[in-house]
């Protein structure tokens, strides 16, 4: 089947050539991005038939106006010798997708094809959540282990797995995972209700960062210090858990800081 057929499956009337945008853009991969977390290659299947037909908007927002594009094919494409950040092949999910051309749109193919417009992000729903040290699943229970630490040599980060649905994909500016140029993107809750599938993701990832807000709070090594702050954070919402979730992380990488510059001086 050729790529104009493909694309005439999601039309009403038969495009031709002329009238159609074609670009690939590379979804997402199985490597450890910013946020700590990778995508298992078993996901990276479920995604690559679920992506098809989604469409492609700006910045996560739902709106009807800000559909920009569809994809109409997928694959996984193995990178060679390029290996992810804990060694393992890197894989990535590459998507073909179209636009149609119009008077309004032709400024952003320009910027397309400039590469001023190229990071994307994935909406999708994962069923599991998986650490990478001990195997626990954080979509049902917490475990101590805070991603982006290192436990020996072994670097802790979540696994998402079982991936339920596809939303859609998006332009976004900021990357999660650079080296594939795409991002990860979660945006809290609308002013209008969001629909069932969206509030489901809202409330498996508020559920998710909590548990991992709570872990870094009991590491706190002063009881009523630790209490308190679990406490506080039972309370918070998603975009306060995760503003707090920084805040803690920060924390602890000074206190490390400044664990080892007090080492270095002791030495000498």
């Amino acid at each position: 089947m050729t790529n104009l057929q493909k694309i005439n499956q999601f039309t009403r009337r038969e495009l031709t050539e002329e009238e159609l945008y074609l670009f690939d853009v590379i979804l997402c991969d199985n490597d450890i991005d910013r946020d700590a977390e990778c995508f298992s290659e078993e996901a990276l299947e479920q995604m690559q038939k679920l992506f098809i037909g989604k469409t492609g908007i700006f910045d996560h927002n739902p709106e009807a106006a800000g559909q920009t594009a569809r994809i109409y094919d997928t694959e996984l494409v193995k990178s060679g010798d390029k290996k992810t950040k804990d060694g393992r092949p890197l894989v990535s999910l590459k998507a073909h997708a179209y636009m149609i051309r119009t008077d309004s749109n032709a400024d952003f193919i320009k910027e397309i094809d400039a590469g001023i417009k190229k990071e994307v992000s994935v909406s999708c729903a994962a069923a599991r959540h998986v650490c990478s040290v001990c195997g626990a699943d954080k979509a049902h229970a917490s475990c101590a282990h805070i991603p982006g630490k290192f436990y020996g040599a072994a670097l802790c980060y979540t696994i998402l797995d079982d991936i339920q649905d596809a939303y859609e994909w998006s332009f976004v500016a900021v990357p999660a995972q650079p080296a594939a140029g795409v991002t990860k993107y979660f945006h809290h809750a609308p002013a209008a209700a969001p629909d069932s599938a969206l509030r489901a993701l809202l409330e498996e990832l508020e559920q998710q960062t909590r548990s991992e807000v709570l872990a870094l709070c009991r590491n706190q090594s002063q009881m009523p210090v630790s209490k308190a702050l679990c406490t506080a954070a039972e309370k918070m919402n998603l975009h306060e858990l995760v503003q707090f979730k920084k805040s803690l992380l920060e924390q602890e990488n000074s206190l490390a800081d400044a664990c080892v510059q007090l080492a270095d001086f002791r030495q000498n």
